[in-house]
């Protein structure tokens, strides 16, 4: 996976990312506010050699002083300068106890002592690190006197220990830092584990990876109810969620035409993977698009189960394409126009016949595609691949198909699947067109794309309104 990937899915996943990172720093405090208070408290000494009031004398005790030291700091966790310290703060732990709360250090190339003292309060770590000097001085100067002369080497008080204004323990902020970290990398395992495992399409680049078959359109999602499906007539400027779709029509109109500039499809069978996924949303838009540049078209429903061309367009619906095949009328007299549309013909479904498979996989079928073929440019809406063998078998009769998928809710396997079904029919498949693509949000980042009224409107009605996707 490449950045880009992380940051789409950084985007798409940000909410459980976030609730992550919270619960992350939630636990952290609670676990934080339920740990006892800890306070450390330091004192020092320094380790000497008395006398020598010449430089040389000087110098030989400053070494004897150095040599010593580093056996003090073994001599600090002895029992018998931990029991001198329950003695004289009267404590009821054991020796050892005392001793586990106590560390003596020496910085390095430096003949200090240093002692740190923990406690449940701030003057019970404060006096504990005292005490456990004067017992070092103590220890020290019963094992360096002999016959009750004075040591060669002394251990002196340093600076005395200052009361604890703020526990070292729990450490708040560090808690919460490692509890958003912990928090970010479990949410984001989460992320990650759940785009691997999910299967929807959300990318033009995905669908190319797993197919090798070509995205050539990408449809935003129109969010306006009322036209949401509509075909796109003469589309508003100010409109920003038609003019988007209109935009895109015009891509994927674009698209086609240089897919072979020597020979260009001339009948295109629009069909999906299964139900809902908006082909025929996307075949009478295709039409409406490929007809407003003044060539002519013809759109004709070859879905005989399920037909939506002429109740879209707000055509008559009891005649039309399974008369013509039965012979029960020509073209020239079913063919139907759209308001709007001069150069666009609409030959409808016709009544649902008994045998819809038969019928579109006839050789009159096949006549008929050829024959508008050659005087239009032909749009054919036909059923899902997946339920009935439709699609794949006009597919065969035409130029190729264009699969429609549903973005986020069709799967690699369910397109897999309708793809071979079209090329074991010996079917070409011409693109795929990704419908209800986002226009804002994570959704968004898979494709790039962004659209304002703005970019559409006329030079003397520009209007700033952001319709981004």
């Amino acid at each position: 996976m490449e950045l880009a990937d992380y940051l789409r899915i950084l985007r798409a996943y940000w909410k459980e990312l976030t609730a992550a990172v919270l619960l992350g720093v939630l636990f952290a405090a609670v676990w934080s506010i339920a740990q006892p208070r800890v306070y450390t408290a330091e004192a020092s000494g320094f380790v000497a050699a008395p006398g020598g009031g010449d430089l040389g004398s000087s110098m030989v005790g400053d070494q004897l002083a150095r040599s010593k030291v580093r056996s003090y700091v073994d001599l600090g966790s002895w029992r018998t300068v931990a029991q001198h310290a329950v003695d004289e703060l009267g404590l009821t732990e054991s020796p050892e106890a005392v001793a586990s709360r106590v560390k003596v250090t020496n910085p390095t190339d430096t003949v200090i002592l240093r002692v740190s003292a923990t406690g449940s309060t701030p003057e019970s770590a404060r006096d504990l690190a005292e005490e456990w000097i004067r017992g070092m001085i103590s220890e020290i100067a019963r094992l360096e006197g002999v016959d009750g002369q004075e040591p060669a080497v002394q251990l002196f008080a340093g600076d005395s220990a200052r009361l604890p204004t703020a526990p070292s323990s729990p450490n708040v902020k560090l808690n919460l830092a490692l509890g958003a970290l912990i928090g970010a990398l479990i949410g984001g395992g989460y992320a990650v584990v759940r785009e691997w495992l999910d299967r929807r399409i959300r990318s033009a680049e995905g669908v190319e990876k797993a197919t090798g078959v070509s995205v050539v359109g990408a449809l935003p999602v129109e969010t306006d109810p009322e036209t949401a499906g509509s075909p796109l007539r003469l589309v508003d400027a100010r409109d920003t969620d038609r003019a988007a779709t209109a935009e895109a029509f015009r891509g994927l109109r674009t698209n086609l035409q240089y897919m072979s500039v020597d020979d260009p499809p001339r009948a295109i069978v629009v069909t999906s993977s299964l139900p809902g996924d908006g082909k025929s949303f996307t075949a009478v838009n295709l039409a409406l698009t490929l007809a407003a540049t003044g060539q002519r078209t013809i759109l004709v429903d070859a879905d005989l189960r399920r037909p939506r061309v002429a109740a879209t367009l707000g055509l008559l619906e009891d005649a039309g394409l399974s008369d013509v095949l039965a012979s029960r009328g020509t073209v020239a007299d079913l063919l139907q126009q759209v308001d709007g549309a001069p150069n666009l013909g609409v030959l409808a479904a016709g009544p649902i016949p008994p045998n819809p498979s038969e019928l579109v996989g006839s050789e009159r079928m096949h006549r008929l595609i050829q024959s508008l073929g050659k005087e239009a440019m032909v749009v054919i809406d036909s059923p899902p691949l997946l339920p009935v063998t439709d699609a794949a078998l006009l597919a065969t009769k035409a130029d190729g198909a264009l699969v429609v998928v549903s973005t986020g809710k069709t799967t690699y396997e369910i397109l897999g699947k309708a793809l071979d079904n079209l090329t074991k029919a010996n079917g070409k498949p011409l693109g795929i067109v990704m419908n209800k693509v986002p226009r804002t949000g994570a959704g968004a980042l898979y494709y790039g794309y962004q659209y304002t009224a703005d970019h559409y409107a006329e030079d003397g009605a520009k209007k700033k309104v952001p319709a981004s996707r």
